[in-house]
């Protein structure tokens, strides 16, 4: 996410605006994405002449535990490498780079078991099933450029090889509500997959509060190739409104067209609706709570229509103490039925977490956590994953900010 950059004034820090218009940087998330101005950044600050530029780094590892029959258990390392760069020119115009590293692709190409995720291939010939795909090793090269216009109006235009196109919320790692837990959503195919796209070109407008914009991007999800850099196609499209009415709220609606996203249905195109709000406020002098309420729906061209919802929220009552919970519904095709030709299955799942900090230096924290899983298949099923599995992660995080 694009963090919060001071400039001197008279021997003090003045907040600065967003890299991407006239607004608190507070207000900008991953790719183009808002969230609510109340929010917090964190990053190490350095000047070197005309540019500032941020360093962050969060990386779990993790001990996965999935129950029930189509479960499994193993280590793995998730998490991201950023750094960014901004340069101010003397008419206010903006520059702003920015890097994304995954240690993911260390885990190898099958990810990590998770109860009704689905998606990718680690093969190129069989679909990933109750396994999360890694991410790759580039999650974002970007770079933007914006222009003021006037006190409340300006205008970007934003490149990623890869980057995040102007569809959904913020993307989950970045999400103030559940950026704390290793886990990936069941729901992450509906609301923010694309955050990772091989070839993305945004355009958008920024008034006061609003800010309507559109993308020209690659459809297709990586291969699973994940040290490699994609060939961009920019074949698919989207566009996004966000409104920010007061500081505590971010709103957004959003529409994309896909052109051929899944490597292993190439005559299948989709068409994806996404709706959220996210609240955070403040608690105390260290403290914030912030929840995200979300739907996504996928219209898919061979006629199915697709919902996805999650509730998630975290509670930080102290610097070094976060509690969090998620929970979604999820209407699946692709998982492994005990019947030929069933529809579309709902499935539901609830997780619970919680993580103690513990500050080892001026800009490092070490922290231990734990969370645990309700999964909930449809009747149908219940056979495959043998009732309600359960699920859970133990990790230890590094965090530099």
């Amino acid at each position: 996410m694009t963090c919060a950059f001071g400039e001197s004034m008279g021997g003090g820090m003045m907040p600065m605006t967003g890299a991407l218009g006239a607004y608190p940087t507070e207000r900008e998330a991953s790719g183009t994405s808002w969230q609510p101005d109340s929010s917090t950044h964190a990053g190490l600050h350095i000047m070197a002449g005309d540019w500032m530029f941020m360093a962050h780094a969060l990386i779990n590892g993790v001990y996965d535990w999935q129950g029930g029959p189509r479960g499994d258990e193993t280590y793995f390392v998730s998490g991201m490498i950023m750094g960014a760069g901004r340069r101010t020119f003397q008419n206010g115009d903006i520059l702003n780079v920015r890097a994304m590293l995954s240690p993911e692709p260390f885990m190898g190409r099958r990810g990590y078991p998770l109860i009704f995720a689905n998606g990718e291939t680690a093969d190129g010939v069989t679909a990933l099933i109750d396994r999360q795909h890694p991410h790759d090793l580039f999650m974002e090269l970007s770079s933007s450029y914006s222009h003021t216009f006037a006190d409340d109006v300006s205008a970007f235009v934003y490149f990623g090889l890869p980057g995040e196109p102007a569809f959904g919320p913020p993307a989950f790692m970045h999400r103030a509500s559940i950026m704390d837990s290793p886990e990936a959503p069941i729901s992450h195919h509906w609301l923010d997959s694309t955050h990772i796209v091989f070839g993305v070109a945004t355009v958008g407008i920024s008034y006061a509060d609003w800010r309507i914009e559109a993308s020209q991007f690659t459809g297709r999800e990586p291969d699973e190739d994940r040290y490699d850099i994609d060939r961009p196609r920019f074949d698919s499209t989207s566009a996004r409104v966000s409104w920010n009415p007061v500081r505590t709220l971010a709103l957004q609606v959003s529409w994309a067209h896909l052109h051929s996203p899944e490597q292993l249905h190439p005559l299948e195109n989709e068409n994806r609706w996404s709706a959220s709000a996210i609240y955070t406020i403040p608690i105390g002098a260290d403290g914030q709570w912030s929840t995200t309420f979300a739907w996504g729906r996928t219209n898919v061209s061979n006629g199915l229509t697709l919902d996805a919802w999650v509730l998630e929220s975290a509670i930080k009552p102290a610097a070094l103490w976060t509690f969090y919970a998620r929970g979604e519904r999820v209407d699946e095709a692709e998982l492994e039925l005990t019947s030929a030709n069933a529809p579309p299955q709902t499935v539901r799942k609830a997780s619970f977490g919680l993580v103690r900090d513990f500050r080892v230096g001026p800009h490092t924290l070490v922290g231990v956590g734990g969370q645990y899983a309700f999964n909930w298949p449809s009747t149908l099923l219940e056979p495959t994953y043998g009732g309600d599995p359960h699920g859970a992660m133990i990790f230890l995080r590094l965090k530099i900010e």
